[in-house]
């Protein structure tokens, strides 16, 4: 008797059923009619469904992503239209551009001293690149026949920016967003698990910590269904502006 209670204790209980330590198929199904039963519950800043995590973010993404776009694309359309400029700009941009985006994740903490922030920082620090060059690409790709054309019937800057430059770059300025998006979402789990707080790589995170496996597992599918949404939901748009010519 006290050699079993000794090996119990030691964790080599002969009776005990081994186990792998992954989730049964039942256990996953469990979790997920659990989760998704009841997805916007609240109980503190620790336990919280997994609706809001995603809407915290899929918020920071938005945000970042938008502010991204904003920047972005006027600024890919000047470097596009002037060679001079996109020789000026370009070692900027190459030595910006390596440099992982949570690198920069201390640096914003520092200055701006808010994690939701910084991670909408970061957001936007990853997904400029993508949309800045693809955007430079697709405009100074624009045929030049069409640009002649344009000059022929005397039309204004900004009209041949809005009907012939835009229209045409459309499908790789959309390329762009669609590369920038996919990156953001992949960031923002990351910078989540390192800031902490909310949101779904905060979630994962905190469930590692509780040696929840089949909660871990349940998210990750979640974070690969809402990536392949987002990525339909851009190739979608992407078809839309393309024409043949």
């Amino acid at each position: 008797q006290e050699q079993l209670e000794y090996q119990k204790l030691m964790g080599k209980d002969p009776g005990a059923q081994k186990s792998s330590g992954f989730p049964t198929p039942l256990q996953m199904g469990a979790a997920m009619g659990r989760h998704l039963s009841d997805p916007f519950y609240d109980n503190g800043p620790n336990d919280k469904g997994i609706a809001l995590q995603l809407g915290h973010s899929l918020a920071r993404v938005g945000t970042g992503f938008l502010i991204a776009a904003l920047v972005a694309v006027p600024l890919g359309f000047v470097i596009g239209m002037s060679p001079l400029l996109y020789r000026a700009l370009d070692p900027f941009i190459q030595v910006l551009k390596p440099i992982s985006p949570l690198a920069w994740m201390p640096l914003a903490l520092y200055t701006i001293k808010d994690s939701s922030i910084s991670g909408i920082f970061v957001i936007f620090i990853c997904s400029i690149w993508p949309m800045l060059i693809n955007t430079a690409f697709g405009v100074a790709g624009v045929r030049r026949d069409w640009l002649a054309v344009a000059r022929t019937l005397e039309v204004t800057p900004v009209r041949k920016a809005l009907q012939v430059i835009l229209p045409a770059a459309a499908p790789t300025i959309l390329t762009g967003m669609r590369i920038s998006m996919g990156i953001a979402w992949l960031v923002i789990v990351a910078a989540e698990m390192l800031v902490g707080g909310t949101g779904i790589g905060y979630f994962v995170w905190n469930e590692w910590n509780n040696l929840s496996l089949t909660n871990v597992i349940f998210a990750i599918l979640v974070i690969g269904v809402v990536g392949m949404l987002l990525d339909l939901a851009f190739a979608r748009l992407q078809r839309a502006v393309t024409y043949v010519e």
